[in-house]
């Protein structure tokens, strides 16, 4: 029993960082610099970040994010998502962490060498009349539309997963419209209404694609090749992504909130104690990056570092 627990302790610890044993060479040196970095302690956006609910909300930004033929385009023809989904996503927790703990001079660092690995990625899409368009990862309209679904499923899983956000859902937007604006978004959203209401424009634009592509997409979300011990708590996990959707959009995905018969399941309860487990087996307390942010911050002489 032991081993089992150690043997999975190591492979979720592997999926956030890619070892099983060993912290990513990226997070002591988000001890260093010389500034606070744009956010800091009792920010909505270190709230949420330090929270266990953007584990839902990363799936359910990817399940939003392949709606757009521009951006599921770049993912699908310049990507290595299918051979290997998670050195994708230890990426992007890298950037999501430095931009988040990091000093400003590190998190435009980060920033911009997302975007000089974005300067390949373009081509071109058919959207729903069968026009051709180009797109370009480093397109302000697209940045925006990946920004939009972040913020979203962030701020979406948190009130139903997380703890108070300081501020409320409008700071966490506000603070967050940093980050976009790093990656090129022009007027990102500053409020949780203008962020819905730019969502909406989205949708009832008819800009937004459900097709095969998207479908083979939510597939592959649906079943990644986990190790066996993490698939069970994926599940549930997943499936509270599909809870958090707007029905407009589930439907759009061909995703339904599991039911037995005609019961719906307790899928928000299952969420919250497999989130609590992970939490347990992740470590209580502030997590590494976190650790390194307050350490550079003591250094600095911030209050609350």
């Amino acid at each position: 029993m032991r081993n089992f627990l150690r043997d999975w302790q190591g492979e979720l610890k592997r999926v956030f960082t890619g070892s099983a044993d060993a912290l990513p060479e990226w997070v002591p040196r988000l001890a260093d610099g010389n500034d606070a970095g744009y956010h800091l302690p009792g920010s909505a956006v270190w709230a949420v970040h330090g929270s266990m609910s953007p584990i839902v909300a990363g799936i359910r930004a990817l399940l939003m994010q392949s709606l757009h033929p521009a951006a599921l385009a770049g993912i699908h023809e310049h990507s290595d998502f299918r051979a290997d989904p998670l050195r994708r996503l230890a990426r992007t927790i890298q950037w999501i962490f430095t931009v988040t703990y990091g000093s400003t001079a590190a998190a435009e660092q980060a920033s911009a060498r997302v975007r000089r690995l974005h300067v390949p990625v373009q081509g071109s899409y058919s959207d729903r009349h069968g026009s051709v368009h180009s797109y370009s990862a480093n397109d302000p309209e697209l940045a925006h539309w990946v920004h939009l679904a972040f913020v979203d499923a962030f701020v979406t899983s948190h009130k139903i997963w997380g703890g108070r956000i300081p501020g409320g859902p409008d700071a966490y937007v506000r603070e967050w419209a940093q980050a976009g604006r790093l990656m090129g978004v022009e007027d990102p959203p500053l409020t949780e209404a203008e962020m819905r209401l730019q969502l909406d424009t989205y949708y009832r634009s008819g800009e937004l694609l459900a097709d095969s592509r998207v479908a083979e997409t939510v597939g592959f979300i649906r079943n990644p090749p986990l190790h066996p011990l993490l698939r069970p708590g994926y599940r549930i996990i997943f499936a509270g992504a599909v809870y958090s959707l707007e029905p407009q959009y589930r439907q759009m995905l061909g995703l339904e909130v599991p039911r037995l018969g005609p019961f719906p399941l307790p899928v928000r309860l299952a969420t919250k104690v497999t989130l609590g487990v992970v939490h347990l087996a992740l470590g209580r307390g502030p997590g590494p990056s976190e650790q390194a942010a307050r350490s550079r911050l003591r250094r600095l002489g911030y209050e609350g570092g």
